[in-house]
């Protein structure tokens, strides 16, 4: 049986993982090995960080909020709180951007969620 050569793949191979490490710094972007412990361990971050995202996402919502509802002299968790008692489903990211772009409105479930807290306590 005759001898079969992996010159082909094995050329392939090694320009993907060169092609994939493009842009990287210095030997982790030119050697082959180099190049695919690297890739290996951006894979690693890619992978926790867009699980991590969205964390990350809530934090800011929360500040946001926190923030909008200090102004208005109430506290975060009593806010929350207030929209619970009212029976009023928004989320985090619904508040931060009803906070951020129509302050009335904001103005509205603060006073809303204050009144029902008050009631409630």
């Amino acid at each position: 049986m005759p001898r079969t050569k992996t010159s082909v793949a094995h050329h392939k191979r090694v320009k993907r993982i060169l092609k994939a490490a493009r842009g990287y710094y210095g030997s982790r972007s030119k050697l082959l090995r180099t190049a695919r412990d690297t890739l290996l361990r951006a894979g690693a971050y890619s992978y926790r960080d867009r699980r991590r995202r969205k964390g990350d996402f809530r934090r800011l919502w929360i500040t946001r909020i926190t923030a909008a509802c200090r102004s208005r002299g109430i506290s975060y968790s009593r806010f929350l709180f207030g929209l619970k008692m009212a029976s009023i489903d928004l989320n985090r990211k619904m508040l931060s951007e009803i906070a951020i772009v129509d302050p009335e409105a904001f103005d509205a479930l603060v006073e809303l969620a204050r009144d029902k807290a008050k009631s409630a306590a």
